[in-house]
């Protein structure tokens, strides 16, 4: 299932900056020297490559978020990370006391 979820996973990533670098540049910098009248109600707010990009990033988003749950099944928590600190901790070595 992990394999498949994978492939998936790929796929979309492939199709998503596919579908990014397919859309019409913009221009204006990042939004720069552009309005929010016009951002609101610019004729690329209803683009097909728009709502594609959005589609395809949830799908991507909804798959990754599987293989991490999946991936995590076979994992089983045996310590802490602060026990293990700890118990490397009593390992060091010691500091000698000054005995003058």
């Amino acid at each position: 299932m992990e394999n498949i979820l994978l492939g998936i996973n790929i796929i979309l990533a492939i199709i998503l900056v596919l579908l990014v670098l397919l859309q019409k540049s913009e221009g204006g910098a990042l939004g720069i020297g552009v309005s929010q009248d016009n951002f609101m109600f610019s004729r690329s707010a209803g683009n097909f490559f728009t709502k594609a990009t959005a589609f395809v990033a949830t799908l991507f988003i909804i798959c990754s978020l599987a293989l991490t749950i999946l991936s995590r099944e076979g994992l089983t928590p045996t310590t802490s990370v602060i026990d293990k600190i700890e118990e490397n901790a009593d390992d060091a070595p010691k500091i000698p006391e000054n005995n003058n």
